[in-house]
């Protein structure tokens, strides 16, 4: 006897249907993002759509839509949807290349985009040597200076106490 929700999909090929109508999706949404530019010497108006990003979570939301929730198809928790890793893998894969090239290009935010699929740039900064501080005491006082000697070589007052 079978346990849990029943499969939505009963194949890849079905899932893989499901994205393609994902992103068909995502270009009739877009319609509802427009950009309004003035172009030339005249000012010309010129509108476009915006270009959406694919998202999982995007992805997630049209299928509980349309089908019914896949998530569990992506997190396979003990491997009940092995079956699908080839078609997810590919989801994710064409999920990460769509939000990085718009990253690069520009479309979307670059920093955005970085943070979403965990790209980093780091540099190390390596110190060598020790830091040396050099001070020329030839143009202070003998007086400052015993003053100077004696106020680092004497003890501090107690907190709270009178100086």
């Amino acid at each position: 006897m079978e346990r849990g929700r029943p499969k939505i999909f009963d194949n890849e090929l079905e899932l893989s249907k499901a994205w393609e109508e994902y992103k068909a999706d995502l270009d009739i949404q877009s319609q509802e993002w427009v950009k309004v530019q003035y172009v030339g010497k005249d000012a010309t108006r010129v509108t476009d759509n915006f270009k959406l990003p694919y998202t999982l979570e995007g992805f997630y939301i049209f299928c509980r839509k349309n089908y019914g929730c896949v998530k569990q198809y992506f997190t396979n928790i003990d491997g009940a949807y092995n079956d699908f890793l080839p078609i997810c893998t590919h989801i994710r894969e064409e999920i990460r290349n769509n939000q990085i090239i718009g990253g690069l290009l520009g479309v979307y935010n670059p920093s955005i985009t970085q943070r979403l699929n965990n790209l980093v740039e780091r540099s190390e900064i390596d110190h060598k040597g020790d830091i040396k501080n050099t001070y020329d005491l030839s143009k202070i006082s003998t007086e400052t200076l015993k003053e100077l000697l004696n106020a680092a070589t004497t003890d501090k007052p107690s907190e709270g106490g009178n100086m």
